[in-house]
Parts: structure tokens; sequence; C-alpha cells
């Protein structure tokens, strides 16, 4: 009969991974969570909210690159989860960097969004900030925002416990959380390819343009703007209903009216990163308006 050696340690499920981080939450005379409403930080916020009670606080920064819908939706899940939610205001686009839209676009906006939270945190008296990085997201390619949650001493107690991304929806399922299911959702400035300015005039437009696909019922999606040409991205499994007929004409409609010159649908489906650089540094779509196509006589 096999024993267990001194050097293997016995798996630890995803209950007992939940309680070490309650666990080491309740150590902290207070936590600020770093909260979008996405099931990560939702967790995060559901797990601090039972450890210290009114001494865990949701914070969610709200800027031109979050959609009015997912501010909705924060507030939504913390008033679900129970705890104290604050919002607090600041712009990406104040800072050159992130406006070039480079490869480090999101290192500088989780820099200046991390910054706002440790000010917020300051103001409440509380020392220690929390986000929802989970145990998966170090391992999907380019991520140069955790670079800043490094940078800044942020604690990702998810990460710390090994709980990786569908052990969050377990655990978010035990709560009973609406987000358990709920697909990720990106910041706006992510629809727009490498390189391309990000400006307050292409957010909106991603922001209105992606309505219509969330009135229509999709839950995974996105509208790239490739500078007048919008390219809508919609998760494999939901692509069927998007070559309905009559969310073809309302989706050209409502983009065109909106100032796009062009509207097309992917048909590779939603893909993540699909604007953003690989590990070259290269943007993985290129000027759509410079390529050249063949033509029927050629």
């Amino acid at each position: 009969m096999s024993t267990q050696t001194d050097a293997e340690e016995p798996p630890v499920d995803v209950t007992g991974k939940a309680e070490d981080v309650r666990e080491s939450l309740a150590d902290c005379d207070g936590v600020l969570v770093a909260f979008s409403g996405g099931v990560d930080s939702a967790v995060v916020a559901a797990l601090a909210h039972e450890a210290l009670g009114d001494d865990a606080v949701a914070c969610t920064a709200k800027s031109e690159t979050l959609p009015a819908a997912e501010l909705d939706d924060a507030r939504r899940v913390a008033e679900e989860i129970g705890i104290r939610h604050e919002v607090v205001e600041f712009s990406e686009l104040d800072d050159p960097n992130f406006v070039q839209n480079d490869g480090e676009r999101c290192y500088h906006c989780r820099t200046m969004r991390l910054g706002r939270m440790y000010e917020a945190a300051h103001e409440l008296g509380i020392e220690t900030v929390c986000d929802g990085t989970n145990a998966s997201d170090p391992g999907e390619g380019h991520r140069p925002g955790l670079r800043a949650v490094e940078e800044l001493e942020v604690r990702s107690p998810l990460l710390e416990a090994g709980i990786e991304k569908d052990e969050v929806r377990e655990i978010a399922d035990d709560f009973g959380l609406s987000v358990a299911d709920k697909p990720s959702m990106a910041c706006l400035s992510s629809r727009i390819p490498t390189g391309l300015e990000v400006t307050n005039e292409r957010l909106t437009r991603i922001e209105k343009a992606e309505r219509v696909l969330r009135e229509w019922g999709f839950s995974q999606f996105r509208v790239r703007d490739h500078d007048g040409l919008a390219r809508i991205e919609i998760a494999p499994e939901e692509l069927d209903g998007a070559l309905n007929r009559d969310f073809v004409v309302a989706a050209r409609e409502h983009l065109t009216e909106l100032g796009f010159e062009h509207v097309t649908l992917d048909l590779h489906g939603y893909q993540t990163g699909s604007v953003s650089p690989n590990g070259d540094d290269e943007p993985l779509v290129e000027d759509v308006f410079a390529a050249e196509y063949p033509t029927a006589s050629e």
C-alpha cells in the first residue's frame, strides 16, 4: 500500500482554499477591495465581508473606460454581498502614456486605478488594498497590468491561495452570487488596436455600439474599433444569433449612426486580446485599411 511522503502535500479543496483567504483577511484591521463587480473581485469582496464585516469596503473606480452598465452591475453585486460600496472617479485620459496605447497601456491604467484605490483607502483609514487577480491570470499571456499590482504591493488573496478561475466561479456559486457565470469584461480601451490613440470619442462610440449586442441578449462580445471599421466579435457558441437577419440590420444601422464607416462580423468569434500585443510587442491586428485585398479580376 502506498503512503504519502513528507514531500507531498494533500490536495486542498476549494472550500479549504476559500477558508485560507477568509482567515488571511481576518488578520487585517480592514481591507479595501478594488471592485469591478466581476466574479473575481466579487469573491474577494464576499470573503472579506465575511471575515471583517464593516471593516471591508468594496471600491469601484469610475472612468471613461468603464461602461455604465458595468458600474450598475458593480453596485448591484455589492448590494448582494452586503458590503459597503464606494465609487471614486479618475481619468486614464489624463496620462499621455495611456492615451498613446502602446503595449504597456494596461500597466499605465492599472497603476492609475490602483493608485486611486490607495487614496480612497487612506481617506477611510485602511492600509490594505486587495484585488481580484487569481492563480490563472499570470499564465494568460501578455499581462502588464499584473506588474502594477506587484509594484504597488496590492494583495491578491485568490492568487496567494492558489485559486484558479474555475474555482473562483465555484466559490461564487457557493455564495449564490449572480456573477458566478458572468463572462470576463475588460475595460473599453481593450477594444482599440495597439498604436491607435485612446480618445473619449472612441470609448463613447464603443460603449454605445456594445449596447445593441447586450440588448439582443449576447453575453460574450466585443466591438473592436479600427478607426472607422467596427469589428464585432461574439462568442462562437452565440454566433448563430449574430447571423439573424434582424440583428444584422439592427447592428448595421445602430453602428453606422454612431459614425462607423464599415460594420463587420468576425467569423472567428470572440478572442481574448485580439487587438493587444503579443510577446514581441507587435499588434495582432494591423491597420485593416492599409491592407491590399485581391479583387474578383485578380
